[in-house]
């Protein structure tokens, strides 16, 4: 695919000078003094504390038979000060593990997390959620189910997951971004593009490609 912007500086022009775990738990805590290059001229040279976790993956559920994307309701530490809840309306998501391609932890994951069977998957995007204070990439996807066929409480148990499906028409869910009743950056990329991209997605997942994948 052609780039329309090309970065002035690339990594010939930053250097880590130290990079230290400061914590190696759940995840990873890590201090990297780095220098680089400024756009006026000369070098920088800063210490940061950098949370680094592994690729992850996120999946869009959307059913263009019913018309109906199925989101799961979980408990997140991240929004434990949350206004309103703590549990949040999300997407199936999961870590890429070692040997894994991004596509494999989209059909993992919607069976662990959703007990979802993918018939066909789309690439939305990929990005780094908060590259300010954390190294993560995220490779968003939206992928063709039977809605009909997915319901319950899911996750696996020996990493303490507590997921409930749940299911909205379309439309209801492109209000849920204007109310903020979705308020998480994966979920709101995905249905803004869903918003986008749906007609020509019904028309590709036809009824007998669905029913026959």
């Amino acid at each position: 695919m052609s780039q329309d912007w090309n970065p002035l500086f690339n990594h010939n022009n930053v250097s880590i000078e130290e990079d230290t775990v400061i914590c190696d738990s759940f995840y990873q805590m890590r201090r990297l003094t780095v220098s680089h290059q400024r756009f006026e001229g000369g070098e920088a040279t800063i210490t940061r504390d950098l949370f680094w976790r592994p690729d992850a993956v996120c999946v869009l559920l959307f059913d263009p038979k019913e018309d109906a994307v199925v989101l799961i309701e979980q408990f997140r530490v991240g929004t434990i000060d949350h206004p309103r809840s703590p549990w949040l309306l999300e997407l199936v998501a999961g870590l890429v593990e070692p040997g894994e391609s991004p596509e494999q932890v989209a059909y993992r994951e919607a069976v662990e997390e959703a007990g979802a069977r993918i018939h066909c998957l789309e690439h939305i995007s990929r990005f780094t959620p908060s590259p300010g204070g954390a190294r993560e990439y995220i490779d968003l996807y939206c992928g063709c189910v039977d809605s009909r066929l997915i319901s319950g409480v899911h996750g696996l148990e020996d990493e303490g997951e507590d997921i409930k499906v749940q299911h909205f028409a379309s439309e209801q869910v492109f209000r849920m971004i204007q109310t903020g009743d979705i308020d998480n950056a994966p979920a709101i990329i995905a249905v803004q593009w869903l918003q986008l991209n749906k007609d020509r997605l019904c028309e590709k997942w036809s009824a007998k490609e669905f029913n026959e994948a």
